[in-house]
């Protein structure tokens, strides 16, 4: 499998080069960070689910930023492999889909929560399904890239809205979050139909 597509660096990558990933002992790679977030994911939503805002929302905002940092250390430091390609978006989506399905849908409209993680799920699904020759992978995109950031918004706004008691901030990561389907169904497109 070529890996040279995979390699190309998105516009946070030049400001991570400088910033966290020389914090990342060269002992670290990529898929330990991507593990980290699926073995943190589980305490995540129960620290949520118990109501611990306190801790619950740095512990979210930390479980996302290692999406930015694992990607990040991959392509800078030419670390990427099969099994990263293949788990990272899986850990984003049990990070994500399970706050959304324990907190947002409490808070947000239940449909654009389900239509939320749908289209995220759907591009996984249609390539999945295809007669996959070779070792062809399905890769990320900016779009992609710009729905899942625009996901970690709009839960972080819930949570501090959750936590403040402010309807604004809940209203708001609603519409980020209602805003992100645009950037979903564009990756849909783009990836796989």
């Amino acid at each position: 499998m070529s890996q040279r597509g995979f390699a190309k660096l998105y516009p946070h990558d030049y400001v991570m080069k400088y910033t966290f990933v020389p914090l990342v002992p060269r002992f670290v790679q990529p898929n330990h960070i991507t593990l980290f977030r699926m073995v943190l994911t589980p305490f995540v939503v129960w620290i949520l689910v118990l109501g611990d805002y306190r801790l619950g929302i740095p512990l979210f905002i930390l479980a996302a930023f290692t999406d930015v940092l694992d990607g990040s250390v991959a392509r800078i430091r030419r670390q990427i492999t099969p099994w990263g390609i293949f788990f990272d978006p899986i850990a984003d989506k049990l990070l994500v889909g399970s706050v959304a399905l324990t907190v947002a849908l409490k808070y947000f409209h239940p449909i654009l929560v389900f239509v939320a993680i749908g289209l995220d799920l759907l591009p996984a699904m249609v390539f999945l399904s295809r007669k996959n020759p070779g070792n062809q992978m399905m890769t990320a995109n900016v779009w992609g890239k710009a729905k899942m950031f625009m996901q970690f918004v709009a839960l972080t706004m819930l949570l501090i809205g959750i936590f403040y008691g402010s309807d604004t901030w809940i209203v708001g990561g609603e519409f980020v979050l209602g805003a992100s389907l645009l950037f979903a169904i564009i990756a849909a497109v783009t990836y796989s139909l």
